[in-house]
């Protein structure tokens, strides 16, 4: 499993991205910088796409992706308030045409709209998702992601603290944790009150998925905050010593094998 690192912070710039990933070439995770960081070619491989949550920074490039692929039908999975954002504040026909439906000028859907459920396990072009409710101010979802042969991720942002009563509803044993980490520890009331992580709240919750899973795996880290991003890093450098735990945080454009 070859996972693509195509946006890992929660701000646009010349040199950072919005959230998304790919995994193999096939599967898109969330959407906010997948069409700006794929060339046309890589955008026509892409055959699903997942998405954790309606916020922006999520969903923006699935209006280009729906454009430059309007030639087909791709299916995009998620709770079904997240697709109903896309439908009604996005794809709604005044921000966007309607390529979620057979109303827009194609008078054909361009994305096939999939709703799916939490803690429930699906089979996506090959791959078992299972959706897993995460804290975060608007409905959201991780994902853990196994992979035909068997490697496996979790993917968890956005997301505040509270994760421990995930950890033991867990099908599988991941080999990589994607986690949001967004502010440094002296902002951790931001964080928690804007669903986020900071490096304290990402020891105790990784803590916790060691009690509970007798391991902990290597960690990357996403959705970080620019602005504080050096400081963020030398905060996880202690979390990760203290953890005696391998922590780093993603670069855009890096490619991980499980």
């Amino acid at each position: 499993m070859i996972v693509r690192f195509l946006g890992t912070h929660n701000e646009e710039s010349d040199t950072t991205r919005l959230p998304a990933i790919t995994i193999d070439g096939l599967l898109a995770v969330d959407a906010g910088g997948l069409t700006s960081a794929l060339s046309r070619r890589e955008q026509e491989e892409i055959a699903a796409i997942l998405l954790s949550h309606g916020h922006y920074d999520h969903i923006r490039d699935i209006a280009a992706f729906a454009f430059n692929n309007a030639a087909r039908l791709t299916p995009v999975y998620g709770t079904a308030v997240t697709l109903e954002v896309i439908t009604t504040h996005l794809l709604d026909g005044v921000i966007y045409p309607r390529f979620a439906g057979s109303d827009s000028f194609l008078k054909r859907p361009v994305l096939d709209l999939k709703p799916l459920e939490a803690f429930r396990t699906v089979e996506i072009q090959g791959y078992r998702v299972l959706l897993l409710p995460v804290i975060h101010p608007l409905e959201t979802v991780g994902f853990a992601i196994t992979g035909p042969d068997g490697p496996n991720i979790l993917y968890l942002t956005d997301t505040g603290p509270g994760l421990d009563r995930l950890w033991s509803r867990l099908d599988v044993n991941p080999q990589l944790v994607i986690i949001d980490t967004t502010f440094p520890n002296r902002l951790a009331q931001s964080a928690s009150d804007s669903g986020h992580l900071c490096p304290r709240m990402l020891a105790a919750e990784l803590a916790a998925f060691r009690q509970a899973r007798g391991y902990l795996p290597p960690v990357i880290l996403v959705h970080l905050s620019p602005r504080y991003e050096a400081e963020i890093s030398a905060e996880v450098g202690l979390v990760a010593a203290e953890l005696g735990a391998e922590i780093r945080i993603a670069r855009e454009g890096e490619q991980v094998t499980v």
